[in-house]
């Protein structure tokens, strides 16, 4: 898969100007984005342009509420892999600061887009807000776009049921429990990655061993036990297991935590990179009376998760 070359800022190299510009956060990369993307490729085939996306780091609502913190769909990693598998050269992930969030909408068109990158198409979605006091909308753009050289394209959202799919829906869907609907939206399973961290090794002590992974800024996913596929390191094979999303309250547990059991499986994975895809939402966290009862559902469980798999 050929790599996409990443700029911190909006001072690329002049083989990148003059593309085809998409601007978004892009969170999750669902159906809707690809539908987005497979029309930027016909214009890159039509205008022999390269792709640029501009996406944001944090992201912009993460940045005007610090009370939110679990809201990302993907982290940071995911989403250039999969902006690479829709055939984006470029990525400008622009820390989104203060200094940032104050410039004037009309110098964002006109330094940013025109003079630094010389847009020659500019993709966004209906809804898309920019500059200070997000004073920028789409119709801003549609009016400058003869004086600044560049054309913009609203692409038509994709529906079902009448409903934009939109990351927003996505993270609800995921919230709530349909696991199989937010899957189906983003068009592939669910994925979470993370270090394994070294935990209290409760999971060892009852006979069903445990990766234990910070969730940090991930969506968190209504807590239970979901059927899982694993790979290590970024690995091509994969591992099928169970996995608890939550605060373990049989452990009288505080912090939101992703534990994995990996079937048939003895190695040591501490700070190894797990890629966690949720294949089936088994059931809702429980506390349990005792170890007893707590092993007895495990193994139902495992039973359930096998049958998945």
């Amino acid at each position: 898969m050929r790599q996409s070359k990443i700029f911190n800022n909006f001072n690329i190299s002049q083989k990148f100007k003059n593309s085809i510009i998409l601007i978004g956060n892009f969170d999750g990369l669902h159906s809707g984005h690809q539908k987005l993307f497979q029309l930027a490729k016909k214009y890159k085939t039509k205008y022999k342009s390269k792709i640029g996306v501009i996406t944001f780091d944090p992201i912009p609502k993460m940045f005007f509420n610090s009370k939110i913190k679990n809201y990302r769909i993907s982290n940071f990693n995911q989403k250039v892999v999969y902006l690479q598998k829709f055939g984006v050269d470029f990525i400008i992930n622009k820390n989104f600061d203060k200094k940032f969030s104050k410039i004037n909408c009309i110098d964002f068109i006109k330094d940013i887009l025109s003079k630094k990158l010389k847009s020659k198409f500019i993709f966004v979605s209906n809804n898309f807000r920019f500059g200070n006091k997000r004073e920028g909308d789409v119709l801003l753009l549609k009016k400058y776009e003869n004086i600044f050289g560049y054309t913009l394209v609203k692409p038509t959202p994709l529906k079902k049921n009448k409903k934009i799919i939109s990351s927003t829906i996505i993270r609800k869907l995921l919230e709530k429990g349909d696991l199989s609907k937010a899957n189906n939206f983003l068009k592939r399973n669910w994925t979470i990655e993370g270090i394994v961290q070294k935990g209290r090794m409760m999971g060892q002590k009852i006979g069903f061993p445990t990766c234990n992974i910070d969730i940090e800024n991930y969506v968190i996913a209504k807590p239970g036990v979901y059927a899982v596929r694993v790979r290590i390191n970024n690995k091509k094979k994969v591992f099928m297991g169970i996995a608890n999303l939550g605060y373990r309250p049989t452990f009288n547990q505080k912090k939101i935590l992703l534990e994995v059991n990996i079937f048939n499986f003895s190695r040591n994975l501490y700070n190894k990179k797990l890629s966690v895809e949720f294949l089936k939402f088994i059931r809702g966290e429980k506390k349990f009376k005792g170890i007893s009862e707590l092993k007895n559902q495990i193994k139902k469980d495992i039973f359930k998760a096998k049958k998945t798999s």
